[in-house]
């Protein structure tokens, strides 16, 4: 059985605990594949701050060294908002069994995903742990230990918390969109 673990998101800017997540996701032995799928428009947002394309770059970059990892443009190429399930099932076109890796802080909006009760039916949840966020027993847990957030990012800039190979690129496009 080929089996996939999607991890999606607006990755707006790409930092260290987006790589912990995929770290920790690599020794699962039920998944054959990662697949970080960045949004073109988070379905519960109404702008972005970096373009879906400049997002896209940069976490090929990122991830271009991690085997069975692979960057997929799916929703970016849609040009708008694409609910998970839409990806979920063109993923299934190409694998047997879909993970969603979702952050513990999306728990408490996770019923109101569109057709939540089919995508339920269509994928098993992996949660990543955050902020102490308590992970519900029918979800598998991926312990993680890199707190941060992209919105602590934005307002901070810590060059630590972001991947050293387009780090300063990431800080230079976030201080002159501020700037502007």
């Amino acid at each position: 059985m080929r089996t996939v673990a999607l991890f999606g998101g607006s990755f707006d800017p790409p930092h260290l605990g987006h790589e912990a997540v995929v770290k920790a996701l690599l020794p699962l032995s039920e998944i054959d594949k990662i697949i970080i799928m960045p949004t073109f428009l988070n379905p519960f947002k109404s702008s972005s701050f970096a373009p879906a394309k400049k997002r896209l770059k940069w976490l090929k970059e990122i991830f271009a060294p991690y085997k069975d990892v692979l960057i997929d443009s799916f929703e970016v190429q849609k040009n708008e908002k694409v609910p998970t399930i839409t990806t979920v099932k063109y993923l299934l076109e190409s694998y047997d069994k879909v993970y969603v890796v979702i952050g513990a802080d999306n728990l408490k909006d996770l019923k109101k995903w569109f057709k939540f009760d089919v995508l339920e039916e269509l994928v098993t949840f992996i949660v990543a742990s955050r902020d102490e966020i308590h992970v519900p027993q029918e979800f598998i847990k991926l312990l993680v230990q890199e707190n941060t957030s992209s919105t602590m990012l934005r307002q901070t800039m810590n060059k630590e918390k972001l991947c050293t190979v387009n780090a300063q690129e990431i800080i230079n496009y976030y201080k002159e969109k501020n700037d502007n």
